[in-house]
């Protein structure tokens, strides 16, 4: 069954502040309103891929919400990512019968700042290395807007890659394809940099897996710290995202003050 990337998460403690660095960047920010539950409210950032980011923050104390963060212990950045099915319901009824099994379907909305109302379904994942899924029932376009606003100063066009860290590379293997099917996985050994990896294909954007290759009391240094860390403080899930940008436009990493600790990339491609 075909899943496509829909959107990354990024949970910020001030909405309007993130508003404003994001805008700082060169992105264009859209607001996106309150959520159903008046938990948290949202903005948005398109790409021309169909995909985007939104920028979450919560309006009132939700130790019930997934992405709730007690006494902002944890702090700001990427805390999730979901995938666009054609059917929330058919794509875990699939996953169901190769022994994944996805909660759902949920339903879920917000009310935009124009007062249109927006309804989709959600299924959530039984482990913190699997994307949710997020479908609508009203139709997409009201949920991601089309035309100019897809459009950034600094060039970003959509999201080339997501990576992810995992506490097992090859269990987290098995779960993605118990949710895609089979599928074509890359490996890339990287000797002397105590990870392994696997890339996996989905749609236009690819997905990188990576997790220690060493027992967590041996010594870690550089990209292998890096990832033991997040393991430690944040758990599995994104740990950056590389955004393909106009050949001619910024490259390289974006300020982490300005991506609310997101680690951000552009990459220029023709």
């Amino acid at each position: 069954m075909s899943l496509s990337l829909d959107h990354i998460v990024i949970r910020v403690q001030d909405l309007e502040q993130a508003i404003v660095h994001f805008g700082a960047l060169g992105f264009t920010v859209q607001r996106g309103g309150t959520h159903a539950d008046g938990a948290t409210h949202n903005a948005l950032i398109g790409f021309a891929d169909g995909s985007y980011f939104e920028l979450i923050a919560f309006l009132r104390d939700a130790p019930e919400h997934r992405w709730w963060d007690a006494g902002h212990r944890v702090g700001d950045g990427f805390v999730d990512f979901a995938l666009l099915p054609q059917s929330v319901g058919a794509t875990i009824d699939a996953a169901h019968q190769r022994g994944l099994l996805y909660d759902g379907p949920i339903a879920g909305g917000r009310i935009r700042p124009d007062g249109e109302r927006l309804e989709w379904q959600i299924g959530k994942p039984p482990a913190a290395d699997l994307p949710f899924l997020c479908g609508d029932l009203t139709p997409r376009r009201l949920r991601v807007a089309e035309g100019d606003v897809r459009h950034h100063a600094n060039g970003a066009r959509g999201v080339a890659n997501i990576t992810l860290v995992v506490n097992d590379l090859e269990a987290s293997l098995t779960r993605y394809r118990a949710l895609l099917g089979e599928l074509n996985v890359q490996r890339a050994p990287l000797p002397g940099y105590g990870i392994t990896l696997a890339i996996l294909p989905l749609g236009s954007t690819t997905l990188t897996l990576v997790s220690p290759a060493r027992a967590s009391h041996e010594p870690a240094a550089g990209l292998e710290s890096d990832v033991r860390k997040h393991l430690a403080t944040r758990g599995e899930g994104v740990f950056a995202v590389a955004l393909d940008a106009h050949e001619n436009g910024p490259a390289g990493e974006l300020a982490r003050e300005l991506t609310h600790g997101a680690k951000l990339e552009l990459v220029a491609s023709s």
